[in-house]
């Protein structure tokens, strides 16, 4: 058995440091163990990052080392298949979703999954599993996200709606129309004009919070917006959509507001509504990330930017927060700075802090 020094302890991670948890972790293939220990296999004689795919050894052909160096001055080899001595199995993925996303971002015409899985030499199914996992969307979804990101920008600055699609990187009219409602919230000729013909219906009501707004298009809710002046709210709804036309809520829709503000009171009883996202398509990778962040808990920019394959995007992340117009849906008070501080949000720190406060309460 590997002998550790009180040094050795204090240096390491406070995981993996008994040989029993270590032998865990190779069974589980456990990625937060690499670079904290490394395994050589005697009847195979080479050693190992514990995320290693291969089959698992038999527990007595299986030695633990502290550092590479050790397993190779045992006379042990560096494994081909995880390369120890490189970049980990986790990094070595989030490299290869980025690879693919700058891919799709900078084609002409978007590659398929079979051209995007040999690009980062993986097989076509394994890769589709990693990028969603990665990004919470699948390669074709992101792909549409982005083409609608593009088409969204050519819209205002092309004549007509054929220009635009061309303009965007779709290959036919037909391929762009088939999806363009649900890409653009609306059909093209109605967001080219500011959303022109398109109906949302609003009603402002009041919580504990203050003055909430909550607005729906025909595919569900496109806006919870709070604050401390009722007005201010609606000409924020009137901005997102300039020349929608704006109707006030009847008694059935304020029931839905009002299950809105039952959440904001009480977080307990959850919210389960249709919505209708709107956004970038790295803002939605956010906003997706974002909803899996139970209540009660909170994640920094960092460790959101790190989850959807962007370790670097800290910032870009606490941007898309700052972008999101359905408060509480879309919980982007849960995210914080690196140092557990509250940071801005889009409706009050205040808020923000109260929002934190009572779903901690109620799990």
């Amino acid at each position: 058995m590997t002998k550790i020094s009180k040094a050795a302890i204090r240096d390491k991670s406070p995981k993996f440091v008994t040989d029993e948890a270590r032998w865990q972790a190779l069974v589980n293939k456990d990625e937060r163990a690499d670079g904290l220990f490394w395994f050589s296999v005697k009847t195979t004689g080479v050693y190992c990052r514990p995320s290693c795919p291969a089959r698992l050894p038999k527990r007595e052909n299986v030695i633990f080392y502290l550092s590479l160096e050790d397993a190779e001055k045992a006379g042990f080899r560096a494994c081909k298949r995880c390369n120890p001595k490189g970049r980990g199995l986790a990094s070595q993925r989030s490299k290869a979703v980025a690879f693919a996303c700058r891919m799709i971002k900078e084609a002409d015409e978007f590659p398929s999954l079979n051209q995007l899985a040999e690009a980062v030499k993986m097989s076509p199914g394994y890769f589709h599993r990693l990028f969603k996992t990665a990004t919470g969307l699948t390669p074709k979804d992101y792909a549409n996200a982005h083409r609608a990101d593009r088409m969204k920008q050519a819209l205002p600055k092309w004549k007509t709606v054929t220009e635009a699609i061309y303009e965007a990187g779709f290959n036919s009219n037909g391929r762009f129309y088939a999806g363009s409602s649900k890409m653009l919230g609306m059909k093209p000729k109605e967001y080219r004009e500011g959303g022109a013909g398109n109906t949302v219906r609003f009603a402002i009501a009041e919580c504990s919070l203050g003055s909430i707004l909550v607005a729906s298009s025909e595919k569900g809710v496109c806006a919870i917006l709070m604050g401390d002046d009722p007005d201010a709210l609606a000409r924020d709804l009137q901005d997102q959509f300039p020349k929608a036309y704006l109707i006030a809520g009847d008694e059935k829709y304020e029931k839905l507001v009002a299950k809105v503000i039952g959440f904001v009171e009480a977080p307990r009883i959850g919210l389960d509504l249709p919505l209708d996202i709107r956004g970038t398509a790295f803002q939605q990778r956010v906003w997706k990330e974002l909803q899996r962040i139970p209540a009660g808990t909170t994640a920094s920019y960092s460790e959101v930017a790190k989850r959807i394959g962007f370790p670097n995007s800290a910032r870009a992340v606490a941007q898309a927060c700052g972008a999101n117009a359905l408060a509480v849906a879309v919980p982007c008070h849960r995210v914080l700075r690196n140092n557990g501080d509250i940071s801005g949000y889009r409706w009050g720190v205040d808020r923000k802090q109260a929002l934190l406060t009572r779903e901690r309460m109620a799990t």
